[in-house]
């Protein structure tokens, strides 16, 4: 099996829930945040859906500056559900099509993230999609069900029914 089977194999299954997860943000409490140094709910709900757009960065380039000018261009909040969705569902392609045309040696080609002259890791490509495309998408999405619990929404079961799916 190649590297990127078993990891396409879990993106599919993970961003289905994510998807479940994401279609529940109730827009009209957008600015809600369940402490003062939270995000505001539609912003972390975009953080959410954009993580997905760091697999693509990783897996067709060398490394990634976030000290080059327009490196990090601003992204325009969505203003509901449909915008939402779509951001997401686009970023999820892309990361999906990375995945799939990825080689076992580019996922083990050496991938760096830095600061201009300071580097704050290099890692196997496979690795840094691993923790900045998947695991920091996972940590965000768990906080989103506790932004959910504290709007009283409906949180939807990620690996079995929820509380609210009992």
């Amino acid at each position: 099996m190649a590297i990127k089977d078993g990891m396409i194999m879990e993106y599919k299954y993970e961003m289905a829930n994510t998807r479940k997860m994401l279609e529940r943000v109730p827009f009209e409490q957008s600015t809600f945040k369940p402490h003062e140094k939270s995000r505001a709910m539609a912003n972390e709900a975009m953080h959410i859906a954009n993580v997905l757009s760091w697999i693509p960065r990783i897996a067709n380039t060398p490394e990634f500056d976030v000290a080059k000018p327009g490196a990090m261009p601003k992204i325009e909040l969505p203003k509901n559900n449909q915008e939402l969705l779509e951001m997401f569902d686009k970023n999820y392609a892309e990361g999906l099509s990375a995945l799939e045309n990825a080689s076992d040696e580019s996922m083990m080609t050496p991938w760096t993230f830095r600061n201009g002259e300071h580097v704050v890791f290099t890692l196997p490509r496979v690795a840094a999609i691993r923790n900045m495309g998947l695991n920091h998408h996972y940590h965000h999405r768990g906080q989103m069900s506790v932004y959910l619990r504290m709007a009283n929404v409906p949180v939807p079961g990620m690996y079995g029914p929820s509380a609210d799916e009992a």
